[in-house]
């Protein structure tokens, strides 16, 4: 009896099983007969940028501070009170143009008593001049003798002498009462003013009384190392780089990050090194009609050294740092396997790697999609495109993840 028992349940079951076939049997059977008809995978894909050689405006940014074109401390020249201030502080002055006066009156006195110590001088060698000529001809017929001429003479000499003198005097006591109007000795925008009417100036005094300074144009100062300029000079010899025969372009940064609208030149650098930091000063010149560029600005110059042909660029993205340190990227060889390429990369420019050395025009540097893939091994390489969604590091294409349907089933 059991064992019909169990033949009976088995006859059910299989009706059963039949009519669940129709549903989930036959997509499962499906399923299977698709991935037998996908076969393997194929490589992975990843995204390339192909190395084309161009031309590359090099440039360089420092940190500098601004300096006046002219700078003049004013000082008196003469003593005495200060009797007028004749300008406002911060106005534009010109050159000439009277800032102070000192009281003029002991200078006043002093050319009258020039002007007197002349004509005394010049009485005198009308006299010594007349004495002269008697005495020339007395000691012709041997009248007087020949030492009194002789004194004549001498006396004669010394009165025109003393009239050079008398001259002489006059006009430093007419110098001494000129400089008792302080002038501006050059042209620009003058500042605060240390003293005020009644103070008492000396012409040996260290303090300045006021300061001019001419800010259109308007240096800025900035340093650069000894060996990038080295190098700089170098590459131009050898003809790496070229400026166009003109001065080398300067733009200028703000402190709040502004662009200053208009470009300079630059002018020289030092001659000399700084032997504690290693540096050269390189100075630029700006104009500056609005004065908006004020002495002593912290300030970045950004500085163009000149134009590199044949440059190669490589994305930053693309290249990776060995254990040394050492800048690497991946090639796609001819073959269509990855192959590592050591570079040698000075600088960046923008959001690339200038690159000197390892690399050629036409070479295949994968930027995307190979994070986990190794030297050696077989992808496939597409044009990268910055705007896609990146893809999964090392998926073949057409691969699904584990756990996920194909989208539509």
């Amino acid at each position: 009896m059991a064992k019909q028992g169990l033949a009976l349940a088995a006859l059910v079951m299989v009706p059963l099983a039949a009519c669940s076939g129709g549903g989930g049997g036959n997509e499962q059977g499906a399923a299977q007969g698709g991935a037998q008809q996908q076969g393997p995978a194929g490589p992975p894909q990843v995204g390339v940028v192909t190395v084309q050689s161009e031309s590359v405006t090099l440039t360089t940014v420092l940190p500098g501070r601004t300096s006046a074109y002219e700078t003049s401390e004013v000082r008196p020249q003469v003593n005495g009170l200060v009797t007028a201030r004749l300008f406002t502080e911060g106005d534009q002055v010109k050159k000439g143009q009277a800032l102070y006066r000192v009281d003029p009156q002991p200078y006043q006195a002093q050319v009258a008593n020039a002007r007197a110590a002349l004509a005394r001088a010049r009485a005198a060698i009308a006299s010594s001049a007349a004495l002269q000529r008697r005495y020339g001809e007395l000691v012709k017929i041997n009248a007087i003798a020949r030492q009194d001429y002789e004194n004549a003479v001498t006396s004669a000499e010394q009165a025109r002498a003393d009239v050079a003198a008398q001259q002489a005097a006059l006009r430093t006591a007419q110098i001494d009462l000129a400089r008792t109007t302080i002038r501006a000795p050059i042209s620009g925008r003058i500042g605060r003013s240390v003293v005020t009417t009644g103070a008492l100036v000396s012409s040996g005094q260290t303090n300045a009384l006021t300061t001019i300074q001419r800010l259109d144009p308007i240096y800025v100062d900035v340093s650069q190392s000894s060996g990038d300029l080295l190098r700089l000079r170098q590459q131009i010899a050898a003809g790496d780089l070229s400026r166009g025969g003109g001065a080398a372009r300067v733009q200028l940064r703000l402190e709040d990050g502004s662009v200053y609208p208009i470009a300079g030149k630059l002018q020289f650098a030092d001659v000399s090194v700084d032997p504690n930091t290693g540096t050269q000063t390189i100075r630029a010149l700006f104009p500056n009609p609005r004065g908006l560029l004020l002495p002593g600005m912290y300030v970045r110059a950004e500085l163009v050294e000149g134009t590199q042909a044949n440059a190669l660029l490589v994305p930053q993205r693309a290249v990776t740092r060995d254990e040394k340190g050492n800048p690497s990227v991946l090639v796609v060889g001819p073959d269509g396997k990855l192959q590592p390429r050591s570079l040698t990369a000075p600088r960046t420019i923008g959001e690339n790697w200038l690159v000197t050395a390892g690399l050629k025009p036409g070479d295949k540097v994968v930027v995307e999609g190979a994070m986990m893939l190794r030297p050696g091994m077989p992808v496939k390489a597409v044009p990268y495109n910055p705007n896609a969604a990146p893809a999964q590091p090392g998926a073949a294409q057409g691969q699904q993840p584990q756990g996920q349907q194909p989208e539509g089933k």
